[in-house]
């Protein structure tokens, strides 16, 4: 064959498939199939550590390593007779635990998802706290195959409430409950920040605009309200603009509200409509704007945000398989 031949061969080659390795996949099995001590975030970094030390050298899990933090059934159920998971094993039972509609995420957008799930002891206890109310109503109310809303506000809706959004989407996807629908709002819009667009693309996250504008704010007239479709997986997708909470294209009651910053806390201490209410602010990237650290404080922010989402529905599955 000629050499040049050989060389493009090798540039269209398939890159090799990824290796979390052991220590996630088994991590992703507590997660999946552990106690509810386990999939507390304010115990992941313990978690971890014990699992470190049961998988030594062979990649074999028993239960007295991991007990307090998988059921004795769920373990037996998984590892058969000889009480052992192997790592083909523990494979295997994470591939199956795998709900359709992570499948469905686009690419890059999974793999952040994937990284993000392994780093919940990154969650400070306010949010936690927090994260874990919403969990709970989530458990309470969802149905499979009927829409349950949260709408994310903050001032603006430019910024920290759109990552929520849209981070929450790809969260109820990746755990497998896509009907958990999330919008965004604000209590004085503005626009859908250019910057906000660049670090959701950062992640693979499909954000074009449509040609069409949103009414303008009142309080900034002149600034452009572009409408833009933002999709994270195969059908799944939102339509994005900034607007107050209560927006037509809202849901307009039952919904949980999330306050994502102090000051739409403070200037909305009721939410008309809302069927849950759960303060937790994070600080706006925004005052990084134009500096050398402004990329770098939006992703941040974006993480912040998406593995408390992920924590929440991880907690939400949970509580949903022991009904």
């Amino acid at each position: 064959m000629h050499l040049s031949l050989i060389a493009a061969l090798a540039l269209t080659a398939a890159p090799p498939a990824r290796d979390e390795g052991p220590l996630v996949r088994a991590l992703w099995l507590v997660q999946r199939y552990g106690t509810a001590v386990a999939v507390d975030p304010a115990n992941d970094q313990r978690v971890k550590g014990v699992l470190f030390k049961a998988l030594g050298k062979d990649g074999e899990l028993t239960f007295p390593e991991l007990e307090g933090f998988m059921e004795p059934e769920a373990f037996k159920q998984l590892a058969g007779n000889d009480d052992r998971l192997s790592p083909d094993e523990i494979r295997k039972a994470v591939e199956i635990a795998a709900p359709e509609s992570r499948g469905q995420l686009l690419p890059k957008v999974r793999e952040h998802a994937d990284s993000l799930t392994t780093s919940f002891d990154m969650i400070d206890e306010p949010h936690r706290l927090a994260g874990k109310t919403l969990a709970d109503w989530i458990a309470t109310n969802y149905q499979p195959g009927k829409p349950l809303d949260v709408i994310v506000v903050c001032t603006g809706n430019s910024r920290r409430s759109i990552l929520g959004s849209t981070l929450g989407n790809i969260a109820a996807a990746y755990y497998g409950m896509p009907e958990i629908r999330f919008h965004s709002g604000g209590t004085a819009p503005t626009a859908f920040n250019a910057r906000t667009v660049n670090t959701l693309k950062a992640i693979g996250v499909e954000v074009e605009p449509t040609g069409k504008e949103a009414a303008r704010s009142e309080g900034e007239p002149q600034t452009a309200n572009p409408v833009y479709r933002v999709r994270w997986g195969t059908s799944m997708e939102a339509t994005e603009f900034s607007k107050r909470y209560d927006d037509p294209a809202n849901p307009q009651k039952g919904f949980a509200a999330l306050m994502v910053c102090g000051e739409a806390d403070a200037a909305c201490p009721f939410v008309k409509g809302a069927a849950l209410r759960v303060s937790m602010p994070y600080l706006d990237p925004k005052i990084f704007d134009g500096g050398a650290y402004e990329g770098a404080k939006y992703a941040e922010r974006r993480d912040d945000i998406g593995r408390l989402m992920l924590a929440v529905m991880m907690q939400a599955r949970r509580a949903l398989s022991r009904r």
